[in-house]
């Protein structure tokens, strides 16, 4: 007789139906200790507690609700676990496949196989890991399976499903957010695992100390807590030990692993923190996500152009060498590579961050964009038209223009602007950094030219 995942007898099938996917596969005896821990009910369930009171989209779903939900959150919070529990009680057929792995063909086969045991009165529920690897073709498989309720579909997914899931597919199921788990939920798993038969069984004894690395390097993770925690444990066996301490700890796992998806949230959040610690001056934060980013793998080269466009939108007159320290440190990227890239990178990152900041040039070309969408913006004036080809002065094109080299300091009360902008301000320079000096040159040069002679 073989057994399911949490040690109970396996049920006998029905005809034609193949239970498929980790949760089947994984048996009690030798699985890691993630598997064995998994929560057999909503009540062993750690954290998560917003989407578990009662009436809300889990409890109905357990209690045989028919309906398609997306579970999105970030790896080890539960999401196979509410599938598993899903299965169990509502005694449907369960049937999982991962994206990673399944193609076209095996996906309109398992639809096929849940179409006909619904003819027979058997609903499907049908758990797909890693959604967001799933190609616009294969998401359009499925719609009809969804819209049509042949299948409950439990879709888990570590990405926001914006970015990756097509909308008629999201508009017909319900986007559950799960929430990374707290350093207090990890804890209680961490003892819980301890002294529990399916875990550690009380075979061994974890210092305070040793208690709290797991919970910190799990970052919010519990598959990624129980195995830290079953290597800890199998490092102090092998030690002779029957407690593990910080040492053990630091032993078993070389290195808490970086939380990192490239083309996601994470992606999103993770360099959009950096330019805002850049924006604010905190090199030391800067510099954190510059190193979590490297870590987890981006392309420096992605690191490189936002730090190009933070020196124009954030730093601008303030600081302008930084734009040249910025390039110079993409174009070092490009010839280095990584792992040498990373000091350059964190060169232009400390000269992004501690230079004072200016927004004053990306405001003004705001500004003018705004007006020409506006429609504003009438004929170039006479004066400034070009006048180098033949007839052009026919027309009057450059008549009245002063040449600014002619006059003191290059300088002449001219009309630059459309006649319909004439007095528009749209660079505003501030007191900061280098852009004090500009200021004062402005200034200076509105002095010289002021009152305006009219246009001859």
């Amino acid at each position: 007789m073989s057994y399911d995942l949490f040690g109970n007898p396996d049920p006998v099938p029905a005809a034609g139906v193949r239970p498929v996917g980790s949760l089947s596969d994984a048996r009690l005896e030798g699985a890691p200790l993630p598997v064995r821990m998994r929560p057999r009910t909503l009540e062993e369930i750690v954290g998560q507690q917003h989407l578990l009171a009662p009436g809300a989209p889990l409890r109905r779903l357990v209690s045989g609700q028919p309906m398609s939900v997306f579970l999105w959150g970030p790896p080890g919070v539960g999401k196979t676990t509410l599938a598993s529990i899903v299965s169990r009680a509502s005694g449907a057929r369960f049937v999982e496949i991962s994206a990673v792995t399944a193609g076209v063909k095996e996906l309109r086969a398992e639809l096929d196989t849940a179409r006909r045991e619904l003819e027979r009165g058997t609903f499907t529920v049908l758990f797909i890991d890693e959604v967001h690897r799933f190609s616009k073709t294969q998401q359009d498989v499925l719609l009809p399976a969804v819209e049509n309720r042949i299948v409950t579909l439990i879709a888990a997914t570590t990405e926001n499903p914006s970015f990756s899931v097509i909308s008629p597919l999201l508009s017909r199921s319900l986007l559950l957010r799960l929430k990374p788990l707290t350093s207090s939920d990890v804890g209680d798993l961490i003892d819980r695992a301890l002294t529990d038969e399916r875990g550690l069984a009380a075979t061994v004894t974890l210092t305070e100390s040793a208690r709290d690395d797991l919970v910190r390097m799990a970052q919010g993770d519990a598959r990624r807590a129980l195995t830290f925690l079953e290597e800890a444990g199998a490092g102090a066996t092998a030690l002779g030990s029957a407690e593990i301490t910080s040492e053990i700890v630091a032993q078993a796992v070389d290195r808490a692993a970086v939380r990192y998806d490239r083309q996601g949230d994470q992606h999103y959040d993770v360099i959009s923190a950096f330019i805002k610690s850049i924006r604010g001056s905190d090199v030391n934060a800067s510099l954190h996500y510059l190193a979590r980013m490297l870590e987890a793998g981006e392309d420096p080269r992605f690191i490189a152009r936002r730090l190009m466009i933070s020196a124009s939108e954030d730093i601008g007159m303030a600081s302008s060498s930084v734009l040249q320290t910025c390039v110079a440190a993409a174009q070092a990227v490009q010839l280095l590579g990584m792992p040498e890239a990373r000091l350059t990178l964190a060169h232009a990152t400390v000269a992004a961050a501690a230079a004072p900041k200016s927004n004053a040039a990306y405001l003004a070309m705001e500004a003018a964009i705004a007006d020409i969408r506006a429609g504003k913006g009438g004929d170039v004036p006479g004066h400034l038209r070009d006048s180098h080809y033949a007839g052009a002065q026919t027309y009057g094109h450059g008549r009245g223009y002063q040449y600014p080299h002619d006059f003191p300091h290059a300088l002449v009360a001219q009309d630059y602007l459309p006649e319909d902008l004439l007095g528009a301000q749209y660079y505003a320079p501030t007191d900061h950094g280098q852009e004090a000096a500009v200021k004062q040159r402005l200034a200076w040069a509105a002095e010289q030219v002021s009152p305006r002679p009219p246009v001859g």
